[in-house]
């Protein structure tokens, strides 16, 4: 069932099956990141020399040895990362067709299961890295996303009969871990990204720059739920969002309904007032929240009101 849910949140594209798959390299990865690290180099040189800059060395080296302390700094990720997609995608070959037809079926099974295996351990590596105080949240979907590309090739070669007896138990055993590890990490980036994003939002100074920012926060929360629809606290912080977007909106048209009626636009100042009780009219508020705003919004409408019959007599 997780991982039926799971597809509507990573969704998948056809797997590629490439006869041999490139086993990850490191002293590539140094070279990918030394030849970046020259070209731009180059180009900022280039660039300071056309402008007349005295020393166009200086900045040029500084910005290439920016870019090479972060390739190092993020090694152990990027590499992690590769060789359990490796091993997730050459996890289930097929024989060489020369071997016979029952020879071939038992490599298979014992690669697959050996792969199945690894690409287990280098997750469950990845998620205590992952859990440790002070980690991104990204990290967290990072895992969650291997946990689902897991379960993927695992179902596909449980489905195509190539696990039976022992093996087969055991990776089905591994599965209910993964599952586990799956939702432990989808909640928990959820749980810190929108929070995140829901501080952001506090902190910004134009109610465009607010909700824009807490809508982020709910699509945050609505993809972890497409997954695990009955998690409470997920729910309950989906809530508080809405609360909070619905509040910025209100507080948005009243103050637009406070300068009208400075100005003496007292009947588009009413209009205003009116959009306000749309808002605070709305589900997500809560009920003393409404009452207590919508009496206040009704007496300055009133004020307005009177102030309209008293310029007309």
């Amino acid at each position: 069932m997780a991982n039926n849910s799971a597809d509507q949140f990573f969704p998948r594209g056809p797997r590629s099956r490439s006869p041999r798959g490139r086993m990850p390299s490191s002293i590539g990865y140094f070279v990918l990141a030394i030849v970046i690290a020259a070209v731009l180099f180059f180009a900022l040189w280039w660039i300071l020399v056309s402008g007349g800059d005295d020393s166009p060395w200086l900045p040029a080296g500084l910005a290439a040895s920016v870019v090479l302390l972060i390739a190092l700094s993020a090694r152990e990720v990027v590499m992690r990362r590769a060789w359990t997609r490796y091993l997730l995608e050459n996890g289930i070959r097929e024989a060489p067709r020369s071997r016979s037809r029952t020879s071939g079926r038992s490599q298979k099974k014992t690669l697959s299961s050996s792969f199945h295996s690894a690409a287990l351990r280098a997750i469950q590596k990845q998620s205590t890295a992952a859990d440790r105080p002070g980690s991104s949240p990204e990290m967290h979907l990072d895992v969650a996303q291997l946990c689902h590309d897991y379960l993927a090739s695992t179902d596909e070669a449980i489905k195509s009969g190539s696990f039976g007896g022992e093996k087969g138990i055991t990776i089905r055993a591994g599965q209910e871990r993964v599952r586990g590890l799956h939702r432990h990490h989808l909640l928990t980036w959820a749980r810190g990204h929108s929070q995140f994003l829901a501080h952001e939002a506090q902190q910004r100074a134009r109610t465009f720059d607010k909700i824009e920012t807490a809508t982020k926060a709910l699509d945050c929360i609505d993809s972890a739920l497409r997954a695990y629809p009955d998690e409470t606290e997920l729910n309950d912080s989906r809530v508080a969002i809405q609360e909070f977007i619905a509040s910025v909106k209100v507080a948005h048209w009243v103050e637009l309904a406070e300068r009208s009626a400075f100005r003496g636009h007292y009947r588009r100042a009413i209009d205003r007032y009116r959009d306000a009780l749309f808002y605070l009219n709305q589900d997500v508020v809560k009920e003393e929240v409404r009452t207590a705003g919508t009496e206040k919004i009704e007496r300055e409408i009133e004020s307005l009101k009177s102030r309209i019959r008293s310029n007309k007599e």
